[in-house]
């Protein structure tokens, strides 16, 4: 069994690189990991990047305390001058000033924080990035006039979030042109809201807590939590308070748009579970906005209503 998923962990891994990062033979090429990570899946990219002909490095470091915190200083130097990044870590680097600065470089990166072998061989990774692209890439156009999105939920979710001006992202799965980054699993479009207000009842997963068994309510007043309540909710003002007031802040709204993604506890996931959306909290400089937090955690939810301006906005996630 266990050669099995050796087997299909290498195969994910050199279709991410030939079809997601477009990796090419004499390519430099860095695999970024740390030791709560399985050490199957950083090898399975050095092998599939030496097979391919990259410059093949593979470094390993201690897990970060949380979402957004930096990797250590001589790691962030090394992803500045090589051509790709894939980034299989235990905590995600995709808000952290390293990665920007990555990208600045011209590098093109995949963060991939939390995965597991499981998530190498099923699931939202192995979807056909092409199909996904467009409907990523088609979903954006339709928000990029937007000013205004309203969410509700029969469990009790309404926020509006003003958006007008801001820019929204595309993680479309392909990460072939310089400067690049994307999640994988991908497949949503987000946004640095300028503001929010109302009430959020996550249903699904936050990032560190996991799959919630019961809801969490958020209230949010001019952008910033003002109350948080439910059964685990003093697991997440921990989380927060670790950082402090800035981590309160509303950093982004993102849809879900992954048709094979799968809810499955891991926000790496979950997030791009098509008909979800997904609210950031803490730090959203990386993304547009103008809070540099040193955290991001994201919280999915689950059957939303959507309105744009006033309409309502039903994503085809069967393509």
């Amino acid at each position: 069994m266990k050669n099995s998923i050796k087997t299909e962990i290498l195969q994910t891994a050199s279709k991410i690189l030939e079809i997601n990062m477009g990796a090419k033979p004499g390519e430099s090429l860095l695999v970024v990991t740390d030791t709560a990570v399985s050490a199957l899946i950083a090898q399975a990219f050095f092998d599939a990047a030496s097979n391919i002909g990259c410059e093949a490095m593979l470094v390993n470091m201690l897990p970060r305390a949380h979402s957004g915190k930096e990797p250590p200083g001589a790691i962030a130097v090394a992803t500045r001058n090589v051509d790709v990044v894939i980034a299989p870590t235990s905590k995600s680097l995709s808000h952290t000033q390293a990665r920007t600065k990555c990208g600045c470089g011209g590098a093109r990166m995949a963060t991939m924080p939390g995965i597991t072998e499981e998530m190498m061989a099923s699931g939202g990774i192995t979807a056909d990035y092409k199909k996904v692209s467009k409907l990523v890439l088609d979903t954006r156009s339709i928000l990029s006039s937007a000013k205004e999105i309203r969410v509700t939920t029969n469990l009790g979710t309404d926020v509006a979030f003003e958006v007008s001006g801001c820019k929204w992202k595309a993680d479309t799965g392909l990460c072939c042109a310089p400067g690049c980054c994307i999640n994988l699993p991908a497949g949503e479009v987000y946004v640095a809201p300028k503001n929010a207000e109302g009430k959020i009842v996550v249903d699904g997963t936050i990032s560190e807590l996991g799959l919630l068994s019961s809801p969490i309510e958020i209230t949010v007043e001019n952008r910033y939590i003002s109350e948080i309540m439910g059964e685990r909710a003093d697991e997440l003002i921990t989380l927060l308070d670790s950082v402090g007031k800035l981590a309160y802040n509303i950093a982004e709204l993102g849809f879900g748009l992954n048709p094979d993604a799968r809810m499955i506890g891991n926000s790496l996931e979950d997030e791009k579970t098509g008909g979800t959306i997904h609210v950031g909290l803490g730090d959203s400089s990386t993304i547009g906005g103008d809070v540099m937090a040193g955290i991001h955690l994201d919280a999915i939810i689950t059957k939303p209503r959507i309105f744009v301006d006033g309409r309502e906005l039903k994503p085809d996630i069967s393509q």
